[in-house]
């Protein structure tokens, strides 16, 4: 008995809540973690982020706007995340990110004519969204203002610049789709080439 609540408070002092991040009912976030500007987060019920996060809602930086992230439910992220946002980060319930996944809807500035590059605004090419059931690979990137349907598979290390409609298994630098799922043959089958709708 002495040896179950022993692990009962390890794992109270392991895993936590960071504060000012809505939190769902049984969604956990393992230490250590860097949440800057929590109050615009939000993580969904029986979500569980692994320990090393880093996530920014840039809004005190130049160029900046109301950022957000969003975090569905039944979710899993690795470790080792990096998540930074002007705009918006959303992530769809059921998804399963890897370790050292990297999202980001943001660039600094690079005018030659402008200053140094820290000092220049933030732009963004639009949200990033990723829709239910998805599954990131590890090392994965996700550029700003990509969007991914739902039940989309990205390969480890890639880059994805674009956006891509659901059913899709991509893979590469940047990602190019290399399968598609076939619902009347209920599997991934090589993808053909065709226009993706």
């Amino acid at each position: 008995m002495r040896a179950i609540s022993s692990l009962r408070e390890l794992l109270r002092q392991i895993i936590r809540r960071p504060g000012g991040v809505s939190m769902g009912h049984g969604s956990a976030v393992m230490r250590p973690w860097i949440v800057i500007n929590p109050e615009t987060m939000s993580i969904g019920s029986g979500t569980n982020v692994l320990s090393n996060l880093y996530w920014e809602c840039a809004r005190s930086k130049p160029g900046s706007g109301q950022g957000k992230i969003t975090v569905g439910s039944d979710v899993l992220i690795g470790h080792y995340s990096f998540f930074t946002t002007a705009r918006e980060i959303s992530i769809g319930d059921g998804c399963v990110l890897s370790g050292h996944v990297y999202i980001s809807d943001e660039n600094h500035g690079f005018d030659p004519k402008a200053g140094p590059i820290l000092k220049q605004p933030l732009e963004s090419k639009g949200p990033v969204r990723i829709g239910n059931n998805c599954f990131l690979g590890y090392r994965v990137a996700i550029l700003p203002g990509v969007t991914l349907g739902e039940h989309c598979v990205v390969g480890a290390n890639s880059t994805v610049t674009r956006s891509f409609p659901a059913y899709c298994m991509l893979a590469g630098s940047p990602a190019q789709v290399i399968k598609r799922y076939s619902h009347e043959l209920g599997e991934w089958v090589k993808y053909d080439g065709r226009p993706l709708t």
